[in-house]
C-alpha cells in the first residue's frame, strides 16, 4: 500500500536530505513540504496525506502547536535535533521519532512501523453526510494540554464536558481541557456515536453502563469511570428514539 506524505521542516537542507533518502522507499510517496506550521496546516488540510514528517522546533509555531490545530491527524513521524523531545513524543504516541542527522537504519525502522501498523485504521475516509465532514470513532484526534500531549482515538473518548470557550475531554484517567466549544464539537462529531445529553455534555453511547429515569422525565447515565451525566427531559426523548428504550 503507498502512503502519501508531507515533510515539514524549517530547514531546506534537512527536507533534502529526507527526501533523498526516501527515494529508496517506493511505498512513501512526497506530495509536499513546508517550512512552518501554518504552510503545513495549508497543505494538510488541501492533501489529506496519510503521514507526516514533522519537525518540533520552528519558528513562530512547533510541530506540537500545529497538531492541536488539527481536527483529523495522518500518522507522524518526528524528525528533531532535539533529543529532549524524545519522551514527550513517544507520549503521544507518534509512530517513530528520529533524531537529526537521521541514521538510514532508523529511517528505514520507521518505514517498517509505518509498513505494519494498524494506526492506518485511523486515517479516516470522509463521512459525507449533508455536505459535512463528519469525524469517525476511529479517527485520532491530538489533544493538547500545557506541557502534556496525546493522540487519541475517538472511540476512547467516554465524555466531554463544556467549561466556557473551552472543554473538557474524559479518556482513561485523563481529563485535559482543549479550546474547542461544545458547539463546534457537536457539528464535527459522529451522531450514531455522540450523543448530546444536555447544555454542558456530549456522551459516547457505546461508553453508557447504566441508564436509571431522573427528575421531571429526564434520564441520568452512568458512564465508564464513574460519571454520572443527567440528559435532559427534551433529550430523553431523543436518547429513547435512538436507543429504541
Amino acid at each position: 500500500m503507498k502512503r502519501t506524505a508531507l515533510i515539514i521542516d524549517d530547514e531546506r537542507l534537512a527536507r533534502n536530505e529526507l527526501k533523498r533518502l526516501l527515494q529508496d522507499y517506493q511505498e512513501i510517496e512526497i506530495i509536499g513540504e513546508a517550512a512552518n506550521a501554518d504552510e503545513a496546516h495549508k497543505l494538510i488540510l488541501g492533501l489529506s496525506p496519510d503521514l507526516i514528517f514533522l519537525d518540533i522546533q520552528m519558528p513562530a509555531k512547533t510541530g506540537f502547536d500545529l497538531l492541536a490545530e488539527l481536527d483529523r491527524l495522518p500518522l507522524v513521524i518526528f524528525t528533531t535535533a532535539h533529543d529532549e523531545f524524545a519522551l514527550k513524543a513517544f507520549d503521544v504516541n507518534a509512530l517513530d521519532y528520529l533524531l537529526k542527522p537521521i541514521d538510514p537504519q532508523r529511517l528505514s525502522d520507521a518505514v517498517q512501523k509505518l509498513m505494519i501498523t494498524d494506526e492506518r485504521e485511523a486515517i479516516a475516509t470522509e463521512d459525507k453526510t449533508e455536505g459535512r465532514s463528519f469525524l469517525s470513532e476511529s479517527d485520532q484526534v491530538f489533544v493538547k494540554d500545557g506541557e502534556k500531549c496525546w493522540f487519541v482515538k475517538l472511540l476512547e473518548i467516554r465524555l466531554f464536558e463544556s467549561v466556557g470557550n473551552y472543554a473538557r475531554v474524559f479518556f482513561g484517567p485523563n481529563k485535559p481541557l482543549i479550546l474547542k466549544s461544545l458547539n463546534s464539537l457537536e457539528e464535527r462529531l459522529d451522531q450514531r456515536t455522540f450523543f448530546r445529553a444536555n447544555r454542558k455534555h456530549i456522551v459516547n453511547l457505546r461508553m453508557i453502563e447504566k441508564v436509571e429515569p431522573f427528575f421531571n422525565g429526564g434520564l441520568l447515565l452512568e458512564i465508564k469511570g464513574g460519571e454520572k451525566i443527567e440528559v435532559s427531559r427534551r433529550q430523553a426523548v431523543r436518547f429513547k428514539e435512538m436507543m429504541s428504550l
